[in-house]
């Protein structure tokens, strides 16, 4: 854990098999949060396996498979654009993003991309859910993909 212009970044590493740069992550993770207007905001990070992505999968999205990110956001309720009040302390968080490197190592390879430029954008299309964004329509995934894009600017 390490606190970050106010905010504490927590990142969690239980999957052994990809090496993961904790001190890069945090920096990239801590841009996005500048640049999304949120530097001072709490969030975690949890870099995992395809079987425990695969559980939190089947009982928070009734899908009985795993997947590459899921998002918890603290702030449910937030559309996207929407400034965050903070009312109290703990409104200060953002939410936690669980990620399986195995899942993302494989869409990486398939995509052609290097592993650690796709866990950031992993790491973008998360923060943008943090902030109320979503893709269901195609004026939702624009507008995320706008957000990502500026994110990724970082």
């Amino acid at each position: 854990m390490e606190r970050a212009g106010g905010g504490l970044i927590t990142i969690k590493n239980t999957q052994r098999k990809i090496k993961i740069n904790r001190n890069k992550t945090k920096l990239n993770i801590y841009k996005m949060l500048e640049i999304s207007g949120y530097p001072d905001f709490d969030i975690g990070v949890w870099f995992t396996t395809n079987k425990t992505i695969r559980e939190y999968s089947k009982k928070f999205r009734k899908k009985d498979k795993p997947t590459d990110i899921l998002s918890f956001p603290y702030h449910d309720k937030l559309k996207p654009g929407q400034k965050i009040v903070v009312k109290e302390p703990e409104d200060k968080n953002l939410g936690d993003i669980i990620i399986s490197v195995e899942f993302a190592k494989k869409e990486a390879q398939e995509k052609k991309l290097a592993l650690e430029k796709y866990l950031q954008i992993l790491l973008a299309h998360g923060i943008a859910h943090l902030l109320g964004f979503d893709h269901k329509t195609e004026k939702q995934y624009k507008a995320m993909q706008e957000m990502e894009r500026r994110l990724l600017e970082s």
